[in-house]
């Protein structure tokens, strides 16, 4: 089914359903009139190209015109401001990337639910009334022309002009009593580089909260766990993969952390060491967007627990007596071998059974998930950590560590 022209109204357990985040909404439509965009996301190139360059070529040629591209009277000149650089040349990049693979990744996810057969029959109806609300959202115009109000409102006329532009001559301001002065890039970059950037990331926060959205209401519905599932999740386990599709989103935040840091480090002197708050704010940060949604199922998969733990101690109890009354009370019959006997393999497999469900999470997250989120997010301020020793001592200590 293509969620991109069919929308909800088909029967979406007739054929399993495909779910997409990205397909849809305004920009999307936008995006394949101008042919920069089609239903696989697949002219990803295209559309960084033109993205990218629009918010980051004009700086270069107005900065360049105006004599602000590499000038000694400039505190911050353009080719020295890092973090414009890696906020559109990378981060900008890696939010268009995350689209294609948070599609590619997440498409099967509703089919896992019909194919597990998670959902029960008679809730069936609710689960389909919970993917064409996620749907509706996802293709609403008023809410990116919200997020067009919001940028301008607040991340430009209030964030940027009052808080971002620096006491100092730069490329794109120079201090004046009345007030900071935009130069030309000044301009372009407050008012359409900036606020291109600032739309794309908060409608990547706009598809998170449909996402967690989503995991919410159908974690309202009963769903059929399964305590022995070798998931150890109740069969939910398909859902801890949904985390490796955000790594790129997560990259793009650790990007924008290196950008900042990288200028004050580089203009004001700082050391690396002094934004270790900051550093793990953001690394919490991504977290909560993308682990928290998660744990809404945490009470279904206790109580699940607490049932197989009830159920299955139950019946081993059965069992072990039955097999103690048998093989040592002198209750089976003579002419049966003990070797070769099924009772054994039958108690060991009754063991792992209720193995599974001792072991069994209330979190549908694996440790190894986490950690590679945690890292795709820390991986961007590695090269930051050069400013703190020479390339040279920092090889001889990871290979003092390695080896």
């Amino acid at each position: 089914m293509n969620t991109s022209a069919s929308g909800p109204g088909k029967d979406l357990f007739q054929t399993p359903p495909d779910f997409s985040l990205v397909l849809g909404g305004p920009l999307f439509q936008l995006l394949r009139r101008a042919h920069l965009c089609d239903d696989a996301l697949l002219l990803a190139r295209q559309r960084i190209g033109v993205i990218a360059l629009l918010a980051w070529l004009p700086l270069l040629v107005l900065s360049a015109l105006e004599g602000r591209i590499l000038s000694d009277d400039l505190a911050v000149p353009f080719l020295l401001d890092m973090e414009v650089h890696i906020r559109f040349l990378v981060a900008l990049p890696l939010l268009i990337i995350a689209e294609l693979v948070v599609h590619q990744r997440m498409r099967p996810l509703l089919q896992q639910f019909q194919e597990r057969n998670l959902i029960p029959e008679a809730a069936i109806p609710r689960f389909k009334a919970v993917i064409a609300s996620a749907f509706r959202l996802r293709n609403s115009v008023l809410a990116e022309i919200l997020l067009i109000a919001l940028v301008y409102g607040v991340g430009v006329l209030i964030v940027w002009r009052q808080y971002w532009v620096l006491d100092a001559a730069t490329w794109y301001a120079a201090p004046a009593v009345e007030g900071a002065t935009l130069s030309f890039a000044g301009v372009w970059y407050g008012y359409v580089s900036l606020p291109i950037f600032q739309f794309l990331l908060l409608r990547w926060y706009f598809r998170l909260l449909i996402w967690a959205r989503l995991l919410w209401q159908v974690s309202r519905i009963e769903l059929s766990l399964i305590p022995t599932h070798p998931d150890r999740v109740g069969g939910l386990g398909f859902l801890s993969n949904t985390v490796y599709a955000f790594v790129p989103l997560a990259v793009a935040h650790g990007a924008l952390v290196a950008g900042m840091l990288a200028n004050r480090i580089m203009w004001l002197g700082a050391t690396l060491p002094e934004f270790k708050v900051e550093i793990a704010v953001m690394v919490v940060f991504v977290m909560c967007l993308v682990v928290v949604p998660l744990l809404v199922f945490a009470p279904q998969l206790a109580a699940a627990k607490r049932t197989g733990l009830r159920e299955y101690g139950t019946l081993a109890e059965r069992y072990v007596r039955e097999f103690d009354a048998k093989w040592l009370r002198g209750g089976a019959p003579a002419d049966e071998p003990f070797v070769g006997s099924g009772d054994i393999q039958s108690l060991a497999d009754l063991g792992n059974s209720y193995e599974v469900v001792r072991t069994m999470s209330i979190m549908p997250v694996t440790r190894d998930a986490i950690l590679r989120l945690g890292a795709a997010t820390l991986i961007p301020l590695v090269p930051l950590a050069l400013t703190m020793m020479p390339l040279e001592e920092l090889l001889k200590k990871l290979f003092g560590i390695l080896f």
